[in-house]
């Protein structure tokens, strides 16, 4: 192996040691829900297209989450079916409900969760309402940017 190919497996091996690994799972769970406000606020009870204040009546959906969460090394630091599972029956055991809950709402109790369990590490959460419009939330270590005091 010359210089220049040396340097280069070098570099690759560098990336992947400090290379950032999350798995990530999904499972899908029933609810029921509702958006009382959507029934009085005039920005969303508009009495035209816009109108969505159906949405203050309980209605059921499919709501699909998908979690990524840090891992330290590639063999199984979290074994991601066990991780399902447990995310699963968080619900099946009633530690968390999905009822009367936005999708960003469901996120954060979620995070409380799995952030209690595996601390210190990023975790992403994506819930949806059928597959079809839902909230991403991003739970990063990194400190948020501080405003500069003059």
């Amino acid at each position: 192996m010359n210089q220049r190919e040396q340097s280069l497996a070098d570099t690759r091996g560098r990336i992947m040691q400090h290379a950032r690994r999350q798995i990530w799972v999904t499972f899908q769970k029933e609810g029921i829900h509702k958006y009382p406000a959507a029934a009085t606020n005039p920005a969303l009870a508009t009495g035209d297209e816009y109108d969505v204040s159906f949405l203050a009546t309980a209605h059921r959906h499919i709501f699909h989450f998908r979690v990524w969460i840090d891992v330290f090394h590639n063999d199984r630091d979290i074994e991601f079916i066990q991780f399902k599972r447990w995310l699963e029956n968080l619900y099946r055991d009633s530690t968390l409900s999905l009822d009367y809950k936005s999708c960003e709402m469901m996120a954060d109790d979620l995070y409380d969760q799995i952030a209690e369990r595996y601390p210190d590490r990023a975790i992403w959460i994506d819930v949806s309402e059928d597959g079809e419009n839902g909230a991403s939330i991003q739970y990063n270590l990194t400190q948020p940017a501080q405003s500069i005091k003059l």
